[in-house]
């Protein structure tokens, strides 16, 4: 398979830049401490499976190759954020070039690693990181075949796209998107006539197998889970205009006039049949018709969007190589999207590292990532003090962060069980005995539970903190002679 003369690899300044942000993000990675999700997501990497409660497995399985190549610290658990952004950004450096020309594509992943949202993504696994990841090379790949014509590309589609499935569902919009683009671009439709796009479409169903008979073995939980959100709850409009605000402030709100008009112009460029430069809109118009539409009823998280990313700074970067000299307002806005968006980025890191205000958990995200070492090492000497057996917390999150530094054999939740169906089930012997409960003062259920135990005994509460600074405080309750089964 070939494509037309574009050199595959960027110049070498651009690959040298690549790198040196790599090593910076491979640094924090090493340093900075783990999400709640992290640490939640970690735990599944000690225990693979093609299914979890709540998502699709990849994350749990690039998490388990990441600690077997660096180790059981946060690097191991974050290898693969930084090592995928920076192959990424090369394949879509590569992709662009096909439609642009080398200039944009340069710009391009500029563009794309400046943004705030893929500047943090890029040093945190989360599912978003292997989804956002193999949208892209499924992108690339399509830009190799709409170049090249040679149909062996779809084998390469339905790799990429088979594995996005096994890591977010989300990337079932991106196979409706290339629906779009066959069905639109005249040019493109002779390829429903191909063996090889079946081919590639059985090959990402086959890879994706194993997530489906997961699910159907346990209640399609996961599928349950995730799906339930297409349903619409009541209208809230209002959370449209937050989503679009939350939206302008993550990918930068210098880049955000250009992403507009590099839609125009692709819109212009599909109606004119231009297969290579219609395919960031046509691909990504499924996905963001169902992010608009859900968001009239419900609230959307800020890396949801996460995959579109790639194809709006494909976009945004053309846009800027058709602005006239009269236009200068708008060329010195393009020049200043990489300084602004890299500096902001940098605050960030600094920021998670070295707080540069202090701020509630509810205000700041990156308190979850700090002070939590030494906390943990206080509640288990607590919970040895008055003679708890193990650890009760009423959240998911909270179990990881303490079974990272504590094991998970000790740290119990008290509700939804389903998400532990793939760890061994805890020992009655141990959960008959008495327990420390670890709650956040700010959002302690302790009355949800008091009917699960005859004693339920408050203990006061304790700090968590970093840097000599509170970061959050917890109630303690010892909680002893369980009623039943305590664990539902």
């Amino acid at each position: 398979m070939t494509s037309p003369a574009v050199p595959r690899l960027p110049p070498r300044r651009l690959i040298a830049a690549l790198l040196m942000l790599t090593a910076v993000r491979l640094v924090f990675a090493a340093v900075a401490g783990s999400t709640d999700d992290e640490a939640y997501y970690r735990l599944w990497s000690t225990t693979l499976q093609a299914g979890y409660y709540d998502h699709a497995p990849m994350v749990a399985w690039v998490i388990r190759a990441g600690r077997v190549i660096a180790g059981d610290g946060t690097l191991g658990m974050r290898l693969f954020a930084p090592s995928s952004t920076l192959v990424g950004s090369l394949l879509l450096w590569r992709t662009v070039a096909l439609a642009e020309g080398p200039t944009i594509a340069t710009r391009a992943v500029l563009w794309f690693n400046a943004t705030i949202l893929i500047g943090a993504g890029s040093v945190l696994i989360t599912p978003d990181t292997p989804s956002v990841f193999f949208w892209g090379v499924t992108l690339w790949a399509l830009a190799e075949l709409a170049a090249s014509r040679e149909p062996g590309w779809w084998l390469v589609v339905g790799a990429a796209a088979g594995l996005g499935l096994a890591s977010k569902y989300s990337v079932l919009f991106l196979g409706l998107g290339m629906l779009v683009w066959l069905a639109g671009v005249r040019s493109e439709r002779r390829w429903f006539g191909s063996w090889q796009l079946w081919a590639g479409g059985a090959l990402a169903l086959a890879l994706f197998a194993p997530v489906i008979a997961w699910n159907a073995a346990h209640e399609w939980m996961s599928f349950a889970k995730q799906f339930g959100r297409t349903v619409p709850h009541g209208l809230r409009p209002e959370k449209l205009f937050e989503f679009l605000g939350v939206q302008m402030l993550l990918i930068g709100l210098p880049m955000v006039p250009f992403v507009g008009l590099g839609s125009r112009r692709a819109y212009r460029a599909w109606r004119a049949g231009e297969a290579l430069r219609a395919l960031p809109l046509a691909t990504s118009l499924p996905f963001l018709a169902y992010l608009l539409f859900h968001s009239l009823h419900g609230g959307i998280e800020g890396n949801w969007p996460a995959p579109l990313y790639a194809a709006g700074a494909w976009m945004a970067a053309a846009a800027v190589g058709e602005l006239g000299p009269a236009q200068l307002r708008l060329r010195k806005l393009a020049a200043a999207v990489a300084p602004i968006g890299f500096g902001l980025g940098a605050l960030l890191y600094v920021h998670a590292s070295l707080p540069i205000l202090v701020l509630s958990p509810e205000r700041d995200p990156t308190a979850q990532m700090r002070g939590w070492d030494a906390f943990a090492a206080a509640v288990d000497a607590r919970a040895r003090a008055v003679g708890a057996a193990w650890i009760a917390v009423p959240t998911y999150a909270t179990v990881g962060q303490f079974a990272l530094r504590l094991g998970p054999e000790r740290v119990l939740q008290l509700g939804e069980r389903a998400r532990w169906t793939y760890l061994p089930p805890p020992d009655p012997a141990l959960v008959a005995q008495p327990a420390l409960y670890v709650a956040r003062v700010r959002r302690d259920p302790i009355d949800a539970y008091r009917d699960r135990f005859r004693s339920v005994e408050n203990l006061g509460t304790i700090d968590r903190v970093a840097g000599g600074r509170v970061v959050d405080t917890y109630a303690l309750w010892r909680l002893a002679d369980p009623i039943g089964a305590p664990l539902r």
